[in-house]
């Protein structure tokens, strides 16, 4: 068996993710509820009668969607390339989507691909220009003692 390559495990994670908060923020347009609303009834004005949290969630959702599924000309970017970026923008993109009821799975899913590409950050592993692929491996020269 081969070795797990985590950057791809977490990108598929947020793939999931980003498609689920879509279909959240659709889902949301129809039956708008806040998630904290047993709290508190004063944040019920971000999802009805403007839906302004339902169109967050989708944009965000569509725009990671185009990150982690890079568009043309997304791959290949340093902004793509980076790792930072996405422990920056994952954050964010949870931050919204637990805010709205139908979106609270997504937010968790977010989170362990957060933790996922940490894991890889951690270990040194680098994203490659071309999606989906694997790095070159270097090559090992044999030393005659």
């Amino acid at each position: 068996m081969g070795k797990l390559i985590k950057n791809h495990w977490a990108r598929l994670i947020c793939l999931t993710a980003a498609i689920y908060q879509i279909a959240a923020a659709l889902e949301g347009f129809f039956w708008p509820k806040f998630f904290f609303d047993f709290y508190t009834k004063n944040f019920d004005k971000a999802v009805k009668p403007y839906p302004i949290l339902q169109t967050l969630n989708l944009l965000l959702g569509i725009i990671s969607v185009a990150y982690e599924w890079p568009l043309k000309y997304v791959a290949g970017t340093s902004i793509h390339r980076s790792m930072e970026v996405r422990m920056v923008w994952l954050p964010l993109a949870s931050l919204t989507s637990i805010l709205l009821y139908q979106a609270t799975n997504p937010a968790l899913y977010y989170l362990i691909g957060l933790a996922a590409y940490f894991w890889a950050y951690a270990e040194g592993e680098v994203i490659c220009a071309t999606p989906w692929t694997l790095p070159a491996r270097r090559r090992q020269r044999l030393e005659k003692a």
